[in-house]
């Protein structure tokens, strides 16, 4: 009888540690733009008055994301297609709050973003723009 205690405990123990391990590990909208927002604003220098503009701008993306994960369930292309349009629309949205230093900076934090996205699936890139990876 011990022994078998000992072994739910254990089984217990090891669901609720990869449970705690694997949360949302993403995080919350808010906090995903909130980190976009401080890698941003190191990347290009960004005023506090930009730096509120693009946290709204990313924050409204995040949720719009979580969104079109939700409607979209097993259509995985639908998904992709709508959050596309969606990073495009905001890159946009974005590129209008900066000066056009910033907007040469930024592009080429795009192309690096792309460029990453690319060697992570093993040189299998999309094709897309930049600013859609």
């Amino acid at each position: 009888m011990k022994k078998l205690l000992m072994i739910c405990g254990m089984l217990f123990s090891v669901i609720t540690f990869a449970h705690a391990q694997g949360g949302n590990r993403n995080g919350t909208p808010e906090e995903r733009a909130t980190k976009s927002t401080a890698q941003l604003t190191e990347k290009l220098t960004l005023t506090a008055d930009q730096q509120t503009k693009v946290h709204d701008i990313l924050l409204d993306q995040n949720t719009q994301m979580n969104k079109a994960r939700e409607d979209a369930g097993d259509d995985r292309k639908a998904m992709r297609t709508k959050m596309m349009t969606l990073m495009q629309s905001n890159n946009e949205k974005i590129k209008a709050v900066l000066t056009d230093d910033q907007k040469k900076a930024y592009d080429t934090f795009l192309e690096e973003r792309r460029t990453a996205m690319k060697n992570r699936m093993g040189g299998q890139g999309t094709g897309q723009p930049a600013e859609n990876q």
